[in-house]
C-alpha cells in the first residue's frame, strides 16, 4: 500500500501548518481541526493538492 503526502491548509488565513500522509484510494478531501499559530486558535485545516 502506498501513500502519499499532503499538505493541510488552515480554512481561515490559508497558512499550509501542516503534512500528513494518506492512502492512495481516499476519495474525500481530508478535514481536520487543528491549532493554527497564526490564527493562535483551533480551526479547520482543509486538504490540498
Amino acid at each position: 500500500m502506498s501513500q502519499k503526502k499532503v499538505a493541510l491548509e488552515c480554512s481561515v488565513c490559508g497558512s499550509r501548518n501542516y503534512t500528513t500522509s494518506v492512502g492512495n484510494n481516499h476519495e474525500n478531501r481530508l478535514e481536520v481541526k487543528k491549532y493554527c499559530k497564526h490564527c493562535e486558535k483551533s480551526t479547520l485545516h482543509k486538504e490540498t493538492r
